[in-house]
Order: C-alpha cells, then sequence, then structure tokens
C-alpha cells in the first residue's frame, strides 16, 4: 500500500489515490510504502529512488542500515508495531530522506505512522520539507515507546503488588507473575533496541546538517538524542525492577515448596514410629514376647497411636508444622 501525504495550512494532508500514480506521488512531500506490491514499488522508483526490500532492511550491517545512495539518504531503525494479524511484531523501518521529499518502508505497522500526519502540526519540528518531517516522525516514534515503556512500569506495580500482598499469593499466582515477567522484559529489551537504532539513524541524520540553513533543526536533534538517551536509562531502571521482582516471585515459589516439601516430611517422620513397632510384631519368628498376650493387639496399638502423637507435639513445639 502507498501513503501519500503533501503539507496544508493545518498539518498534512493525506492524498486519495488517482489513476496516474507516478504524477500523483510527485505532489506528496512524505510518501509512506506499506508492504510494496512490485507495482508500487515501480510506480514510487519512477520519482528516482531505489526501494530497500525487507532483506535489505533486516541487515544487521551498520553499512546496509545507514548509508547514502546518491543525494538520497537511507536510515533503517527497528521499531514494535502490529503485523498483518494485528499481533505485536518487531521489525525495521526505512526512511529515504531524499532533496524532495521523505520516504518510509515498512513490513508492519508501528502505531505513529497511523498517528502522525493528525499530529504534524503539534510536533515541535513541524512539516515545513522532508527533514521537519522526519525529525517530527521520529519525535512521535520516540513519544511512543517512552509510553510502552511507561505501560511497563505500570505492568510492574501490579505484578509488585501480587508479590508483597497481604496474604500470599497462590502458586498458579506466582506462575502467572513470573511468566508476565518474562514478557515484559522481553519487551524491555525490544524498546531499548528500537531506542538504539533511533539514536544512531540520529547521529547519522546529524552529519547532514553541516550544511543546512535551517540551525533549528540541529537543536530539535540534540533534544531527541537526549530523549532517547534518557529513555534507555529508564530501560536499565525497568530491567533493574524486572530482575528483582523476578527474584522475589522465584523466592516465594522456593518457600511455597519448602513449606510443602517439609509438611511431608514431618508426615512421614509421624509414622515412623508405629511402623518400627507394626515391624517388631511382624518378625517370623516362633518365639516373641508378649505373642501371646491377652491385651497384645492393645498394647501394640497404643504404642503406635503413643508415638506417632508424641512426635507430632514434637513437631508443634518445633515449629516444624
Amino acid at each position: 500500500m502507498i501513503f501519500a501525504y503533501r503539507p496544508t495550512e493545518t498539518g498534512l494532508e493525506r492524498l486519495p489515490p488517482e489513476g496516474d500514480p507516478t504524477g500523483h506521488l510527485s505532489a506528496a512531500l512524505w510518501i509512506d510504502l506499506l508492504s510494496p506490491q512490485p507495482a508500487q514499488v515501480a510506480a514510487v522508483e519512477a520519482l528516482g529512488i531505489s526501494v530497500p526490500t525487507l532483506a535489505d532492511m533486516q541487515e544487521i550491517e551498520v553499512s546496509n542500515r545507514l548509508y547514502r545512495d546518491g543525494d538520497t539518504e537511507v536510515l533503517t531503525i527497528v521499531l514494535p508495531g502490529l503485523d498483518r494479524n494485528k499481533e505485536p511484531s518487531f521489525g525495521p523501518v526505512a526512511f529515504l530522506i531524499t532533496p524532495e521529499r521523505l520516504f518510509t518502508v515498512r513490513y508492519h505497522t508501528p502505531r505513529p505512522f497511523e498517528t502522525f500526519a493528525a499530529h504534524a502540526a503539534q510536533s515541535s519540528a513541524g512539516y515545513a520539507g522532508r527533514r521537519r518531517v522526519f525529525l517530527s516522525l521520529i519525535e512521535e516514534i520516540i513519544a511512543r515507546i517512552a509510553d510502552l515503556m511507561e505501560g511497563v512500569g505500570v505492568a510492574l506495580d501490579q505484578q509488585s503488588h501480587i508479590a508483597f500482598r497481604d496474604p500470599e499469593p497462590r502458586g498458579d499466582e506466582l506462575a502467572d507473575a513470573l511468566r508476565a515477567l518474562g514478557k515484559q522484559s522481553e519487551q524491555v529489551a525490544k524498546y531499548r533496541h528500537a531506542l538504539l537504532t533511533v539514536e544512531r539513524a540520529l547521529s547519522s541524520f546529524g552529519l547532514g546538517l553541516v550544511e543546512d540553513k535551517d540551525k533549528g533543526l540541529t537543536t530539535i536533534l540534540k533534544a531527541q538524542v537526549k530523549d532517547c538517551q534518557a529513555l534507555t536509562v529508564h530501560g536499565d531502571f525497568l530491567s533493574g525492577r524486572i530482575a528483582q521482582l523476578t527474584d522475589v516471585v522465584l523466592g516465594l515459589i522456593n518457600l511455597e515448596q519448602s513449606d510443602t516439601s517439609r509438611i511431608l516430611s514431618v508426615v512421614a517422620v509421624l509414622f515412623l514410629p508405629p511402623t518400627l513397632v507394626a515391624s517388631v510384631y511382624g518378625m517370623n519368628f516362633p518365639f516373641i514376647p508378649g505373642l501371646e498376650h491377652p491385651h497384645g493387639y492393645l498394647i501394640a496399638s497404643a504404642l503406635m497411636f503413643g508415638s506417632a502423637l508424641g512426635t507430632y507435639l514434637l513437631s508443634k513445639w518445633k515449629n516444624w508444622l
């Protein structure tokens, strides 16, 4: 799909599709490609750029993510979003900055790409030119990652309430909390990775501002880099909280298992003395003291019951039960 936007007095306006794709796109300041088909790629490349494939965007080498292709600056970052099935996804997004306009290529749906056009007029960089549109879109992306990390903080507060509440949580609640903490740890790691790629892209973008006469862009760029660094520190804080809560939950699970093992051990000990008495009188010898006593059964039963009761009282006195 191709989404084309042009600047107006109130913000960025999405252009309706037209019969001539090339002539239609030439009037746009920002062209957004979502999982483009070959015909759509050809229409965009007719404007003089080379659209990277998903394989190109997934390359790990920095030279394949941050480079210049003639007059086009290509910056690739990794962002959280939704896939075609509306499931959480994490994938690359390429920004192609030409002398005339901004192109974006993506194969999933980060939320900022759906909300930015309506917020362009309120952004600090504005939308007067492709570089300002790029910085405004990055500002929306950073704000979205900050919201996602704040959501992780709220989820950690809930897990903390479960771990430290009175009465103590049940075993199934602790297992659910442990799985939730593992999921949140993975999310924080992905958000920190996204911030790292955004910061690297901003640093590369800043090299192209040396000859730009708009000095305000440098100030905005530095502020966004500081935002990325501050959110990275916040991600470290969240990772520390997750590690602490994971240790607490694992400790509670171990205590619960220890209590269960202790109870089973004491119950087993309760039956040891009666088992000893029964074993003695179950020996296959023809002559056993008291074997022919008229009250032998009652005496043996009393010994077994008394030994079990004594063991139980000792366990209660020692706080083993």
